[in-house]
């Protein structure tokens, strides 16, 4: 390969890695401004992140055409084609966190409609903070290419995970014991069930790091595994 080839690659290897970074910072941002919508009581945040949505799923179609693009007019190999469709990986998983803003701002406009009376008060917050910045620590390590995080952010996917249980349990016990709380709490869990799929698109993101830099797939393989992959121990 010519060094002319070689650059030219580079150049359009960083553009796509740019814009893939954008489009992880907009579908976190979709997700804080959509629960900052419903606990602020602002449906006009909401609609942002509805409208916002079809941004996403534009790039999603043009970062993966690009990355065709590239393998076509310059066949990377090894390392380099490992990193080209880990990132194809990573643009799926980004669509899909933004389909689940999507998702929880359509039930938080349902709650904002409904009467507040029958809304049961579940704090969702604090998971929601936990998983934007699980998200955020995923794509950092990705724009350095530094996996070392990635068993944190596993061990925080399964933190997630128990508090969305707690989440369901709660509102079990509202809906058994007033079912006027019926169709509000099932939206709560809507939203409770979304933030608990970006936290498992986050963890994905973080694998595929490990992936990129390490040439090791660690995906099902357990925190430990995972650990000596990243060099994190």
């Amino acid at each position: 390969m010519s060094r002319h080839t070689y650059t030219q690659y580079d150049k359009e290897l960083d553009a796509i890695r740019k814009r893939l970074l954008e489009m992880g910072g907009l579908v976190a941002q979709q997700l804080s401004r959509a629960i900052a919508g419903l606990g602020d009581g602002n449906p006009a945040e909401l609609e942002i992140v509805i409208e916002q949505d079809r941004r996403v799923n534009d790039e999603e179609v043009a970062l993966d055409e690009a990355c065709i693009q590239l393998i076509a007019r310059h066949g990377p190999t090894a390392g380099d084609l490992r990193m080209v469709m880990t990132m194809i990986q990573m643009i799926t998983d980004l669509e899909r966190v933004g389909d689940e803003a999507k998702k929880i701002a359509k039930a938080a406009r349902r709650i904002l409609e409904s009467d507040s009376s029958f809304v049961p008060k579940i704090e969702l917050h604090h998971v929601a903070e936990m998983v934007v910045d699980m998200l955020q620590r995923s794509l950092d390590a990705f724009a350095r290419m530094d996996p070392s995080s990635s068993p944190d952010i596993v061990r925080k996917d399964k933190e997630v995970d128990a508090l969305f249980k707690g989440i369901m349990r709660q509102l079990i016990t509202y809906m058994m014991e007033d079912p006027r709380l019926i169709t509000r709490s099932l939206d709560v869990l809507f939203i409770a069930k979304s933030i608990e799929r970006i936290g498992d698109h986050a963890k994905n993101v973080s694998e595929y790091v490990v992936y990129m830099v390490k040439g090791k797939d660690v995906r099902h393989e357990g925190v430990e595994a995972l650990e000596r992959a990243s060099g994190a121990e």
